[in-house]
């Protein structure tokens, strides 16, 4: 069935927003038409009309969406070595040593290093890595640990840790996924699949690239498994803004629209994992440092400004509290329209503004659970809240749910459940006054956020799920489990048994 546009659902019943719409809460039948749903009765009341889907008791929501990808990077990271469970340096190291090369380099991902008792050094990685240029890229892409070999290869001056850090690691990542045009978007259609088969529909894509050119290489060659909405970065945005991208429009020569441009992403602090995030207070044993600014607040303000004059929306990266307070700073200055990427930490006092400016919060749950050992002890002098989901949906800001993959895997059900439990692995409850309920959690995963969340009505786009358990009920395991029966885009299937 999939690739086949479906003209009737009989039997689902609503899980998602739009449910209190409806006069009874047992199943109904849709009818859709034109890619729109055309109307909905209970089960029995409306003909049935073109393919049939048979939902059997099956519960419906709004098609998903993950609202911070980095989509290439992403889709590539399936072939590298995994490093998430790594304990130490040395055993990281030793992993690398027998891994797989390819293209004449060995490339590992996801290691976190915030907590390992020993520190990466290039005589560590040296000692077992020989020769072969050697790549381990952090699970929060701030940093990289590389082997004399690979400095060589890249041109970079060693250092004694052979980690490099936030501009020049970024850099380093976008070498690493300048693949050929065909294996990057042959990867990049397996990674779509995989995530219609988790019920999204849409993602935000924000490589750090000219995103412009591959997405519309990509709708070109049909690329029809998602809605993709790409970000520009501030390198680009003379050239964006001499192009005339605007936030909104098709990307150009596509002809259903699926692929759209999106905001200029903003990278202005770093990361709790690599001690770079932008706080109030300094890193445990050193009182020297409080994170960076990579962008200064003036330079901010001209960038969203001139983003905004062109028809721009800006996406703004800050995960500490400094950062956050001048990332809304510019909001407030510019009256630009967007997003902050992450707010991992926040002070009390600027979780009110994100809904008075109407910024949306792009935060990602999975992170918290990821990081909250760290945060726990790296963050434990620092007074703003770290992860403040409920104090930002109590306060009316917009949370718009995502991934970060390859951060984290591209999988609304596993950021629902961080969202709604927050714990995972039977661990006690991290920071459970944060929690959000699941109605939040669903809404913040569709297209428009938790406070424009799209519904099930008629007249509405048909970028549906059906998935076996109902949500509202799924206890943690379940929700992160969750069988995906369906997912339809426009009405046409991208996934199903």
């Amino acid at each position: 069935m999939i690739g086949e546009h479906v003209g009737f659902v009989r039997a689902v019943r609503v899980a998602g927003p739009g449910r209190e719409l409806l006069p009874t809460t047992e199943p109904v039948d849709l009818v859709i038409a034109d890619g729109s749903i055309a109307d909905i009765a209970p089960t029995g009341n409306l003909r049935p009309t073109g393919a049939i889907l048979e939902a059997e008791g099956g519960w419906l929501l709004p098609g998903l969406w993950d609202h911070h990808v980095h989509a290439l990077q992403w889709a590539l990271a399936a072939d590298r070595v995994p490093l998430g469970e790594v304990a130490t340096a040395r055993d990281a190291a030793r992993i690398m040593a027998v891994a797989p090369v390819s293209d004449g380099r060995r490339v590992g991902v996801g290691f976190r290093d915030g907590l390992w008792p020993d520190e990466p050094t290039l005589e560590i990685l040296d000692a077992t890595t020989g020769e072969v240029p050697t790549y381990l890229v952090n699970a929060d892409v701030h940093s990289v640990w590389m082997n004399a070999a690979a400095f060589r290869r890249e041109g970079f001056v060693p250092t004694a840790s052979g980690m490099l850090l936030e501009e020049d690691a970024f850099e380093i990542s976008r070498r690493l996924n300048a693949v050929a045009p065909d294996a990057a978007d042959a990867a990049v259609e397996r990674m779509a699949r995989a995530a219609a088969s988790r019920g999204v529909v849409g993602l935000v894509d924000l490589d750090m690239t000219w995103n412009d050119e591959p997405w519309q290489r990509r709708a070109a060659r049909g690329f029809d498994a998602l809605r993709v909405s790409y970000g520009t970065y501030p390198q680009h945005l003379d050239r964006a803004i001499a192009e005339g991208l605007r936030t909104g429009e098709p990307v150009r020569g596509a002809r259903d629209g699926l692929i759209r441009v999106g905001p200029l992403k903003a990278i202005t602090d770093g990361s709790l994992g690599t001690r770079t995030a932008a706080c109030g207070h300094p890193y445990p044993g050193d009182p020297t440092n409080h994170g960076l600014l990579t962008v200064p607040p003036e330079e901010l303000v001209d960038m969203m400004t001139r983003a905004t004059a062109a028809g721009l929306d800006c996406a703004i990266h800050a995960i500490g509290d400094v950062a956050n307070s001048h990332a809304l700073d510019a909001y407030a200055r510019t009256g630009a329209v967007g997003t902050i990427e992450h707010a991992q930490l926040v002070a009390h006092a600027d979780i009110p503004r994100f809904a008075r400016l109407g910024v949306a919060a792009s935060v990602q749950p999975e992170h918290a659970l990821d990081d909250r050992d760290m945060t726990d002890a790296i963050w434990a002098a620092q007074s703003a809240q770290p992860y403040p989901l409920r104090a930002l949906a109590d306060s009316g800001a917009n949370l718009r749910f995502g991934s970060d993959a390859p951060v984290a895997p591209l999988d609304p059900w596993a950021a629902m459940a961080s969202a709604v439990f927050r714990t995972r692995d039977g661990r006690e409850p991290w920071q459970p006054h944060q929690r959000v309920d699941i109605d939040t959690a669903i809404a913040a995963s569709t297209s428009g956020g938790s406070t424009a969340a799209a519904e099930i009505a008629p007249g509405a786009v048909a970028d549906l799920v059906i998935v076996g358990v109902d949500p509202r009920t799924a206890d943690e395991r379940a929700l992160r489990s969750m069988p995906v029966r369906a997912t339809l885009l426009a009405g046409r299937v991208t996934h199903g048994a």
